[in-house]
């Protein structure tokens, strides 16, 4: 598994977005119990601190420290280096495992098979994902081109699993539909900018190209922002979920 988020991993604890706590309260009525939850590639832990709310235990695993090291804490969250698809837990484990806006990065038939090993009978793998943030049109175009247009080339080969909402990759579990779900908040433009700094397609062409081009946009997103201190943002959550 690639490691594009050790690099300045405070600014994902601060800009990233968490997926809607509607989601995490939709999932829980689908496990039989609420012992052991496993947060997989769990970042800074946005996803663990949620669910934390509901289990006894959450997992949090990672292979980023530095990620490791900015996670949101709680008494029952316990954090470890792991690989996504080789663990010290033991078999049949957990009620549910949870995969945030990571799975493009994972080896898929290693950490399926792992899923399958750890997780109880009837237990739940919910695997989500969230695309671009959508505020204004004129912000939208910014954005959109940046994505798009200024960033092609940079971006990894497995971002495309982003841009078809997950329905490509393997998925060797009874899936189950769910209603769709949206991430929602208000943003000030410094909320934006950090955000998008926190895009590994735009590390790679800092490192390519010795620039940042979103330095370049700010002036044109405070632009368009106008006079609204806040603007509200959306970003469309999609998901894949499976039971054993």
């Amino acid at each position: 598994m690639k490691d594009n988020f050790s690099d300045k991993s405070e600014l994902y604890a601060k800009f990233r977005p968490s997926l809607p706590i509607e989601l995490f309260d939709y999932l829980i009525e689908m496990v039989p119990a609420r012992e052991n939850a496993w947060d997989s590639a769990t970042g800074n832990g946005q996803s663990a601190y949620l669910i934390s709310n509901f289990f006894k235990n959450v997992y949090a695993t990672d292979i980023s420290e530095e990620q490791l090291k900015n996670a949101a804490q709680s008494e029952n969250i316990h954090y470890s280096k792991q690989s996504a698809e080789q663990t010290d837990f033991e078999d049949n484990f957990f009620y549910l495992i949870i995969v945030s806006q990571a799975i493009h990065w994972f080896d898929f038939d290693r950490f399926f098979n792992e899923a399958k090993r750890v997780l109880k009978p009837n237990g739940i793998l919910a695997v989500a994902g969230y695309d671009l943030p959508r505020l204004s049109p004129e912000i939208n175009l910014i954005i959109d081109n940046l994505y798009k247009e200024i960033l092609d080339g940079f971006w990894d080969d497995e971002r495309q699993h982003i841009d078809t909402h997950y329905q490509n990759i393997p998925f060797p579990f009874e899936e189950i539909k769910i209603p769709d779900f949206h991430i929602r908040d208000e943003w000030q433009p410094e909320h934006l900018i950090g955000y998008l700094n926190t895009w590994s397609g735009l590390k790679h062409f800092i490192r390519e190209k010795g620039f940042n081009p979103v330095e370049e946009l700010e002036s044109e997103i405070q632009k368009a922002w106008g006079n609204s201190k806040l603007q509200k943002v959306t970003f469309p959550v999609f998901t894949r979920i499976g039971r054993i």
